[in-house]
């Protein structure tokens, strides 16, 4: 069991229609060109691969995918949509879980990795990654970039959605690398529904931290751009994707 914050079946539940706009076709077209790619005619595997919002509309695509999941809640949503044998899921943690056979593809979206709370975890789950890689083979982060610079001196918060329906900020520990990012959702329509609170915790790393985590287990700096469409990574880009190479030789 690793630090990860297990997904309950309350949140697993609601997982889906939270996220109804970055599950849609034209959404996901970006993610699953640039990964079907990368697979090739191999097989994927995606780590916490949840619901399925990447993982389903990846194997449809003719991708074979497999999958690991920390919280059986999310991965028995993901078993409404499509079977075992069409796409496994082992259940356990990114960092230690071994899936059988090697992939031309390991993937991590949607800035999963910070649910690994310790640096030691994190640098486990490129290893992890790197083992299940053929030799040639790509794993694949995305991953928002730290929003340290909009912390102006004594401040410990950062908004990241105020909208009607939802407020959402983070709060960080500069020293752990501990963000924990909270949430206010109204229930209904209503001005005076109630509204739920959530909050999760995580542990942000830095594109260079990545990068020195990947050269310890292995793997080596292919291409890093701004998201799925291959836009040019900046110092103003508000996340990554990342691939590493797991060298041929």
């Amino acid at each position: 069991m690793t630090s990860s914050e297990l997904w309950t079946r309350a949140t697993a539940d609601r997982y889906d229609a939270e996220e109804s706009e970055m599950s849609s076709a034209a959404f996901l077209e970006p993610t699953l060109a640039f990964l079907a790619d990368l697979a090739g005619d191999g097989r994927a595997l995606e780590f916490a691969i949840g619901t399925g919002r990447v993982g389903v509309p990846l194997r449809e695509r003719g991708v074979p995918v497999a999958g690991i999941e920390l919280s059986e809640h999310m991965a028995a949503v993901l078993r409404r949509k499509i079977d075992e044998e069409t796409l496994p899921v082992t259940t356990g943690d990114m960092a230690t879980t071994v899936v059988p056979g090697d992939f031309t593809l390991v993937y991590l979206v949607y800035n999963t990795i910070t649910n690994l709370l310790t640096q030691d975890e994190q640098v486990e789950c490129f290893r992890n990654a790197a083992r299940h890689l053929a030799p040639g083979g790509r794993f694949v982060i995305e991953l928002g970039v730290p929003p340290l610079r909009f912390l102006p001196p004594g401040q410990v918060a950062v908004p990241f959605d105020v909208s009607e329906r939802h407020l959402g900020f983070d709060t960080f520990d500069l020293v752990e690398q501990i963000l924990v990012s909270h949430h206010f959702t109204r229930d209904g329509d209503n001005d005076d529904d109630r509204y739920r609170r959530d909050a999760s915790r995580h542990r942000y790393a830095w594109p260079a931290e990545l990068d020195l985590m990947a050269r310890l287990a292995g793997l080596e700096l292919e291409r890093r751009v701004a998201d799925w469409s291959g836009e040019p990574f900046t110092e103003n880009s508000a996340k990554h994707i990342s691939v590493w190479r797991k060298p041929s030789r």
